[in-house]
């Protein structure tokens, strides 16, 4: 009975070291995947990084401004936005003076005129290609439509 244990202990001997083995494999593979994954990594945000620097630095306001002024328009927001402080507190006071002309009714109208020029310009901002919304917009300093 004795050779009966001998011999299991000999075969788990042998199972655990065939174990240790293949772990010691599985280490080293996965080393060599994590080095792979890094290389693969670094490469495309290098790969980022040169399209944001194609595509204007990464200053294209368009998408923003655009949904900005379609939906908070009268407000001006996309004014700020864009770094149009004059125009944006022209919009703003334009849009608080008509709130508080609402109650005669013509606010109504002035209100109703800023949403327009904001839904307005929010279009041409949506439809303009990156390039022409920067250079215009951007680049060019162009307040108005």
């Amino acid at each position: 009975m004795s050779d009966d244990k001998q011999d299991l202990g000999d075969k788990a001997k042998k199972v655990f070291e065939d174990a240790k083995e293949t772990a010691k494999e599985a280490a080293e593979e996965a080393k060599e995947k994590a080095g792979d994954f890094a290389e693969e990594a670094k490469k495309t945000a290098q790969e980022f990084q040169e399209g944001l620097k194609d595509a204007g630095g990464g200053d294209n306001k368009k998408i923003l401004a655009g949904i900005l002024a379609i939906v908070l328009g009268s407000l001006g927001i996309h004014k700020f936005v864009l770094g149009y402080q004059k125009e944006g507190i022209i919009l703003l006071a334009l849009t608080l003076v008509g709130f508080a002309l609402s109650c005669i009714g013509i606010g109504v109208f002035i209100v109703w005129i800023t949403g327009l020029i904001g839904l307005i310009e929010g279009i041409i901002y949506l439809t303009k290609s990156d390039e022409d919304f920067y250079n215009t917009y951007q680049a060019g300093k162009k307040p108005w439509f």
